[in-house]
């Protein structure tokens, strides 16, 4: 008798994201709130066994004298996560002060601290981004090199300057005892995001799907506030970055069933726990099956407007590779980890949709 097969375990894509923020950094950190919707969108596109991976971010940062010296200058900002807005709130947290950049050890640290898992068709990267020769600090980067390997953990490094400096300074041997890429960027270049003629409309359509959420329980209303705040921190480069973020929350990887209650509902949710105290004062008084039928219409809403949302976006992006090819555009952050990521992902089946 043939045993049975094993099911295949979802994939996650889980990026763990270290960052020099030392003084001279300030525009990587730019960069990278600049860029995060687009890169999280990019990655929405993706499939591994037919099937939409999870997404995972985790950050770190590294090289700022603030930070203790008994850690070698490094805080874990974020654990692994899917809560994006989390994501985006510490990466708008992020300050600037001149420090020690210790790569090995933040690496090291990043293997130790987070929960990578054992999954094989996991995608598992780490991008590890400055200035300062790989060699400082009291942990050899070819130690966290090697233990990265044996997690199958590729380590990516973007250097902030010159290539060829990079490679003199050790940033490419990192990368390259892992399978992973190196990069060298300009941390200063400002990031360009593209206009569109389908800009207003997906912005009147994130109205409409903010009106969607049922903030629930304790952290309800205050993650209602921080949804509102992260569209407000996109909107600060521009709206074609506001729109990014619109996209990101139509899509799979934007989900908040620990305060939403559209969301915890897919995953099957006891209506009798609530603490209606807790619930928007509208539906305060009403009963679980009439607050059971408030819910199914705002899951039909937001059904309706992400479809929307994504439809809009099809447009838009046949709008703004065109312009990309016209303008030769290039957002240096974004274009280096979606690179190392397509390819890193194609080698464990993972598939992106043109």
């Amino acid at each position: 008798m043939k045993k049975a097969a094993k099911p295949i375990k979802k994939s996650t894509i889980k990026v763990a994201l270290l960052l020099d923020t030392s003084n001279s950094m300030d525009g990587l950190i730019d960069q990278a709130r600049a860029q995060l919707w687009e890169i999280v969108n990019e990655l929405s596109y993706a499939t591994c066994n037919q099937e939409r991976p999870d997404l995972k971010i985790a950050l770190y940062e590294y090289g700022n004298d603030q930070l203790s010296n008994d850690n070698g200058f490094i805080r874990q900002v974020s654990a692994f996560s899917s809560d994006l807005d989390y994501i985006s709130e510490k990466l708008f947290s992020l300050t600037t002060n001149g420090g020690n950049e210790f790569c090995g050890q933040v690496i090291q640290t990043s293997i130790n601290e987070l929960a990578w898992g054992s999954n094989e068709s996991d995608l598992k990267l780490i991008f590890i981004a400055g200035n300062e020769p790989f060699t400082q600090g009291p942990v050899s980067y070819i130690k966290a090199s090697t233990d990265a390997k044996e997690k199958q953990i590729n380590i990516n490094t973007i250097y902030c300057g010159n290539y060829n400096d990079g490679i003199s300074s050790m940033w490419q041997h990192s990368a390259k005892l892992t399978n992973g890429d190196y990069m060298s960027i300009n941390q200063n270049q400002q990031t360009v995001h593209i206009p569109s003629p389908y800009d207003d409309y997906i912005l009147e359509l994130n109205i409409k799907l903010n009106k969607t959420y049922i903030p629930y329980g304790k952290q309800g209303r205050e993650k209602v506030a921080t949804q509102a705040l992260q569209d407000s921190n996109a909107s600060k480069y521009g709206k074609a970055n506001e729109v990014s973020r619109t996209v990101s929350k139509s899509s799979s990887f934007y989900k908040n069933s620990s305060w939403d209650l559209v969301d915890a509902e897919e995953k099957g949710f006891n209506y009798s726990k609530i603490d209606k105290q807790l619930l928007p004062k509208e539906l305060q008084g009403k009963s679980d099956k009439e607050l059971k039928f408030y819910v199914a219409k705002k899951k039909a809403e937001r059904t309706l407007v992400k479809q929307q949302i994504q439809e809009e976006n099809s447009k838009r992006k046949k709008y703004i590779t065109l312009e990309k090819k016209k303008n030769s555009i290039n957002n240096n952050l974004k274009n280096a980890m979606l690179k190392a990521i397509k390819k890193q992902g194609k080698q464990k089946n993972y598939v992106w949709k043109k």
